[in-house]
């Protein structure tokens, strides 16, 4: 428990010193994407067994890194992906299958444009952007440390048995209950102290960042949970103690990111 503490007190250290230069060097925020996805589709494709595949591996990596820089050409890169995927099973069909390459395929689309999509929040606001991106990150991380400790504690009901073993219905309610409290307690701190009351925070958008939120990052957790229980693992690396692979600590930012662009584009977390 007190590896898994320390690495999650890390990285949100290393989320705030992102928030913190963004002014002075915006272009922090897509390389740290690029690096996560790029990590995730690697700890993937290892744990499909497609490392060794250079054809499939390289192309896939390449475009994981790339997709954060693309912008409004996100598309059009995601088309040349497809043709040079493609290619590479026509012209080592021996060597590799349809479901190899469908399966990295779709891994590939969706956890780079998920991810993307915390650059896509920082340009909804030009001043508080960041503060977008950030209560993104929190939707998963907050409700995954309440589910952790109240769990431990409190746990006796298996919430999906067959999937996740050790999620429990109490775990889910408490990591519910903690995250709605730290966003609006998020909310409050934002207006009545960093910015003396000149910024009006949406509380309604964060009460449901905070509740939807919960049960979109069990939801990420879960897919997740299910991929690895396909691959016949239980973590997708061990880069960060006590948590895992980074897919193992992204697994439900990749499923809040797209939530979170979604619900402040039609209800902003500022007024």
């Amino acid at each position: 428990m007190i590896k898994r503490v320390v690495s999650g007190a890390v990285l949100v250290l290393f989320l705030a010193a992102v928030i913190l230069f963004n002014r002075s060097f915006p272009l922090a925020l897509n390389l740290v994407v690029a690096l996560v996805s790029a990590a995730s589709v690697f700890e993937l494709t290892k744990a499909l067994g497609l490392d060794r595949k250079w054809f499939l591996f390289l192309p896939s990596l390449a475009m994981a890194a790339a997709a954060s820089f693309c912008g409004e050409n996100l598309f059009a890169v995601y088309c040349l992906y497809t043709l040079v995927l493609f290619s590479a099973m026509l012209r080592y069909h021996r060597e590799t299958t349809f479901k190899e390459v469908a399966v990295l395929y779709s891994m590939v689309v969706m956890i780079p444009s998920a991810l993307n999509c915390l650059v896509l929040l920082r340009g909804l606001s030009q001043d508080h952007g960041m503060f977008y991106v950030l209560v993104a990150v929190l939707a998963a991380w907050v409700a995954d440390v309440g589910a952790f400790f109240a769990g431990t504690f409190f746990g006796k009901h298996k919430l999906c048995p067959e999937i996740s073993p050790k999620k429990t219905v109490e775990g889910a309610a408490g990591g519910l209950v903690l995250n709605v409290a730290v966003m609006l307690l998020w909310g409050l701190v934002l207006s009545r102290w960093f910015y003396h009351g000149q910024v009006q925070v949406n509380f309604l958008a964060l009460f449901l960042a905070g509740f939807l939120g919960t049960f979109v990052s069990i939801l990420g957790d879960l897919s997740f949970s299910l991929i690895k229980r396909g691959c016949h693992i239980k973590d997708f690396g061990q880069v960060i103690p006590g948590h895992g692979g980074i897919l193992d600590r992204f697994d439900s930012v990749i499923f809040t990111a797209p939530f979170l662009y979604l619900l402040a584009s039609y209800l902003p977390l500022t007024v």
